[in-house]
């Protein structure tokens, strides 16, 4: 079984995550960011990727430190349980519809990094959290798990919740085809340089 647990404790928070790349997609999340609670569940459902995380965080200053340190834990969990890259599809991609808005992400676990995106918040609020932690949560998760990343909204709508809410579904469903095994190389590394 794929798995990784990470722990990262600081003097503004405290992150325990653990994941399983071949779960069915239940998780266990302890965080009284309400918002990125759900965000994580859809991930997860989305994924198949099992998901158990409890943090707490300096929340009276504000949901950046907890959003970023639960980003660096989780892309930190997805690089150790990927491990050598054996036989992974290695891309994925995904073009999700959420009502009016459409988003497409793509994943190459290339072990650079790199991400892209053109969202842009009109809202700077959707119930607990800061929209513009939205490029920074990705970012990070891109940066810690060495992968490159791209959410482009071919059609950004115009309701903030639908915009957030693409973005991570998109995003898990993507990771979920880019960690998959291919039974045809199974024992290879995907790529020509025979090293990721």
């Amino acid at each position: 079984m794929r798995k990784a647990k990470i722990i990262r404790k600081t003097n503004e928070t405290s992150v325990e995550l653990e994941i399983n790349l071949d779960g069915t997609g239940k998780y266990d999340i302890d965080l009284e960011l309400g918002f990125l609670k759900h965000m994580l569940e859809l991930f997860s459902k989305q994924s198949l990727i099992d998901l158990k995380l409890t943090a707490k965080g300096d929340l009276e200053v504000d949901d950046h430190h907890t959003t970023e340190d639960i980003a660096i834990v989780l892309g930190q969990a997805l690089k150790d349980a990927i491990g050598d890259k054996k036989g992974i599809k290695r891309y994925g991609s995904m073009t999700l519809p959420m009502d009016e808005v459409l988003v497409v992400a793509a994943i190459d676990l290339s072990g650079r990094f790199s991400f892209e995106t053109n969202y842009e918040a009109v809202r700077e609020q959707v119930g607990d959290f800061s929209t513009e932690m939205m490029k920074h949560f990705f970012e990070s998760v891109a940066v810690n798990a060495g992968m490159n990343l791209h959410i482009q909204y071919l059609n950004p709508g115009d309701n903030e919740h639908h915009r957030l809410e693409a973005a991570f579904k998109s995003f898990g469903r993507a990771l979920r085809q880019a960690v998959s095994i291919d039974e045809r190389c199974k024992n290879l590394i995907p790529s020509t340089k025979g090293k990721l």
